[in-house]
């Protein structure tokens, strides 16, 4: 019988998630670290680490530790996901719950083991990993249990994870190095090279979010933007539309 405690997550390329049992999400936070450039010491993580984007001395480096679906550092995610997991149910843990892990596409076996070792670091009494294209249709609700093929796209931040699911297994799988941080880097070049304007990570993203679509819109949005003049180095504000 599963515990009321126990917890699914969702370590993606920006973001993890953790739900709990009878709860629902109970954090949801960008996959960020914030590290002593010189002493490589680990000053921050999660929402804190990323608030640090751009607005920190030299010394001070923000950085993610998964790109494109694979990890590139695994000693900062190690310490990172056994923060959040602790940061999440540490303190309220009576039994050590039971977890499932759905992890980046391009994860090879061995950080696989890794990461079970860190979630029973962690308190975890046992760790399962999921198949991420199997938990997206899950949490789909699509019927992946009959005997016909149900495509699924799941789309993240480094990666797209294309599957077809047919009897509760992935029958057909690929996975194409585009996502989420592809759209925020073309949204940094195009104003760079029509307005002389420069933005950062966290402004790109923002654009996306609140003005960007994948179809054009019946009504312009717009939004204004503040960045660097590349020509004068004076800060500028122009207003941009969908």
């Amino acid at each position: 019988m599963a515990s009321i405690s126990d917890i699914g997550i969702d370590l993606g390329t920006s973001q993890i998630l953790i739900y709990m049992k009878g709860k629902g999400i109970i954090l949801r936070e960008p996959t960020v670290v914030a590290i002593d450039r010189d002493s490589r010491d680990i000053l921050a993580f999660g929402d804190e680490a990323k608030r640090m984007i751009g607005r920190t001395p030299g010394n001070i480096l923000a950085i993610r530790p998964l790109r494109e679906g694979a990890i590139s550092d695994y000693e900062l995610v190690s310490f990172m996901l056994k923060g959040f997991v602790l940061k999440a149910v540490g303190k309220h843990m009576f039994a050590r719950p039971r977890a499932i892990l759905a992890l980046p596409t391009a994860i090879n076996e061995m950080e696989k083991r890794s990461l079970i070792s860190t979630m029973f670091d962690a308190g975890m009494r046992r760790t399962q990993l999921l198949n991420r294209s199997l938990a997206a249709a899950l949490g789909a609700g699509l019927p992946m249990d009959e005997a016909y093929g149900t495509m699924i796209i799941d789309m993240g931040a480094g990666v797209t994870d294309i599957a077809v699911l047919s009897l509760g297994q992935v029958t057909v799988s690929s996975c194409v190095p585009i996502g989420g941080d592809y759209f925020d880097d073309a949204i940094i070049r195009h104003l760079r090279k029509k307005y002389n304007l420069l933005i950062g990570e966290r402004t790109a993203e923002e654009i996306k979010m609140n003005i960007g679509s994948a179809f054009p819109r019946k009504e312009e949005a717009y939004m204004e933007v503040t960045g660097r003049n590349l020509i004068s180095g004076l800060p500028k504000s122009i207003t941009i539309s969908s």
